[in-house]
């Protein structure tokens, strides 16, 4: 059993054998599910002792040629959104109160929570474990993200894991940038993303009772948090115009969020660095990890994704995410927080890093001469 396995704790390849036999009408046998993975999800399911996988996974990230078929109401939105934001960027400037604003801009702090700290960190990839204080609240800044209740976004985003970089994946990087935006939601699923999803064991979130009353009631609950309650309060409390309270707090919100969000998808499996592992296309960009409070070390994140710090170093100036869930740990709210040992993460970075790691110290086998030679050291005893 590798190091961060726990005794007990049921490996996806077990939840994927037991979701495959329950789904009486899975086109594919389990162990086409498991031959076609391409990478970890939880701890339990790596097979090397630094978190990996065996198998050599580079001639499974591709995507097959085939003409995507449009879904033109998701076209028609998504284009009236952005030129809304747009417009509401301009009101912004000119005549927008200072309130509204501020409003947006506390909705896109909390919006950002609920994805990162909720949907992501905690229920897809369990890498700790809240109280349900701590869950209402969540679920709370959840809706008011509107990018789908938390028990389909973190079913997407273990398929999104365990099938990256191939037809299987929503967001198959390996079609480009645009697609991988923003353009997956332009388009109908591929089959393969439906049938591997049925493969994915979900009955952790089924048993979670804040998560299922979100669920139930998502068309509800949904447009009151996410359109019509930051349209009103404006309104109400500082006399705000309407049309100011709609393209700011609202759809330039929104907006930004999302967009936000869709970079940890395009950028972050594009551009920066791959010091853990540099045979995938998850990288380090540092941009999306401040706009996404500390979900841009995504080379680190697919490597090792039960660390509720999805980051090497606890900075919270770059991990708003940690720090929030840092915070909740000291009362009590949040618990269980899985991270990685220095131990195994050196090792990854010595096996298939890229070579841009920061030194972990000095004496270290990998230090260059050249630096060792040139390192001033002050006050040094002589011998």
């Amino acid at each position: 059993m590798p190091p961060n396995a726990h005794a007990g704790a049921q490996s996806i390849t077990d939840s994927l054998i037991a979701a495959a036999n329950a789904a009486a009408d899975s086109e594919q046998n389990p162990t086409k599910l498991l031959q076609d993975s391409t990478g970890v999800l939880f701890e339990c399911d790596v097979e090397t002792t630094d978190g990996g996988l065996v198998k050599d996974i580079l001639p499974m990230k591709k995507a097959d040629k085939r003409k995507m078929k449009l879904v033109w109401r998701n076209i028609i939105a998504f284009g009236y959104l952005h030129l809304a934001a747009l417009y509401g960027a301009y009101l912004m400037i000119t005549s927008a109160k200072w309130e509204t604003i501020g409003l947006a801009f506390i909705l896109y702090v909390v919006s950002a929570l609920g994805i990162t700290a909720g949907a992501h960190r905690l229920w897809a990839h369990r890498s700790y474990k809240a109280k349900w204080p701590l869950r209402v609240i969540l679920v709370t800044f959840n809706t008011i993200a509107f990018q789908d209740a938390a028990y389909h976004w973190a079913r997407d985003h273990r398929v999104h894991h365990k099938y990256s970089e191939t037809d299987a994946d929503p967001h198959n990087a390996t079609r480009g940038f645009f697609f991988s935006h923003i353009g997956w939601l332009l388009c109908k699923k591929h089959p393969e993303v439906k049938a591997k999803g049925k493969g994915v064991d979900l009955s952790d979130l089924r048993k979670d009772p804040v998560l299922m009353f979100q669920k139930k009631y998502y068309m509800i609950l949904m447009p009151l948090a996410c359109f019509v309650l930051p349209t009103i309060i404006p309104m109400y409390f500082w006399n705000e115009t309407f049309v100011n309270a709609w393209f700011v707090a609202t759809m330039f919100r929104w907006c930004f969020i999302l967009n936000v969000t869709w970079l940890v998808n395009s950028a972050a499996h594009k551009f920066g660095g791959r010091p853990y592992d540099k045979d995938i296309s998850p990288s380090q960009n540092i941009s999306v990890a401040v706009l996404a409070f500390g979900e841009g070390w995504h080379n680190y994140h697919h490597v090792f994704p039960w660390d509720y710090k999805t980051a090497e170093f606890g900075n919270y100036s770059l991990n708003f995410t940690t720090a929030f869930i840092d915070f909740f740990a000291k009362i009590g709210w949040a618990y269980d927080l899985k991270t990685v040992s220095a131990e195994i993460i050196k090792k990854r970075v010595k096996r298939t890093g890229d070579g841009t790691h920061a030194t972990w110290g000095w004496g270290d086998s990998d230090l260059p001469t050249e630096e060792i030679e040139e390192a001033l050291i002050i006050n040094k005893k002589s011998d």
